[in-house]
């Protein structure tokens, strides 16, 4: 059985081998600095000890408790905690675009539903608090869709819509279809 790749541990051993210390030592570190926010800790590790960014999150998360980056199984539970509007909204979008695109697969990858074709991520979504991000994967597409696009927050790879968006069946479906173009190309 293979490492999980969410398991914030499986960087353990890279850390080991890149910064020369058994992770006993990188424990009783993060104990003398358990009080500092979680900027000032990844900085320590980054400044003081040459960590990368993923290792020092690897390492301040897992000793924060988190021992993986992997929050959600699908979307109902990337949706569980959010409140019903957003998620009817959310539900719709994905909806709107399976029903058209059967064969885009719903995953879950950075904590965020995404749509893939292939091994190809096409289309991601994002709920923050005032408003649901779009992604098509390709800042081609937003390009090339400047005009459908009038009236809306576009900013470089991605489109703000209100979390009540009233949802533009025609805008998704053309955003997916010009991404699937620029994928076959």
């Amino acid at each position: 059985m293979g490492v999980d790749k969410h398991d914030r541990a499986a960087h353990f051993p890279k850390i080991e081998a890149k910064y020369g210390q058994p992770m006993k030592h990188w424990f009783d570190l993060m104990k003398e600095i358990v009080d500092r926010k979680y900027p000032e800790q990844i900085a320590y590790l980054k400044e003081e000890h040459g960590f990368s960014q993923v290792h020092a999150n690897a390492l301040v998360m897992y000793c924060r408790g988190s021992k993986s980056s992997k929050r959600f199984e699908d979307l109902a539970g990337y949706l569980k905690n959010q409140d019903a509007v957003k998620s009817k909204t959310i539900r719709k979008i994905f909806r709107v675009i399976q029903k058209k695109y059967p064969k885009l697969k719903l995953v879950i990858a950075w904590n965020q539903p995404m749509l893939k074709f292939g091994s190809e991520y096409l289309f991601g979504a994002s709920i923050l608090k005032n408003h649901i991000l779009l992604a098509p994967f390709n800042s081609k597409v937003l390009s090339m869709m400047k005009q459908d696009l009038a009236g809306y927050k576009v900013n470089k790879k991605t489109v703000q819509v209100p979390v009540d968006w009233k949802v533009d069946e025609k805008l998704l479906l053309k955003m997916i279809k010009l991404n699937l173009q620029f994928l076959k190309k």
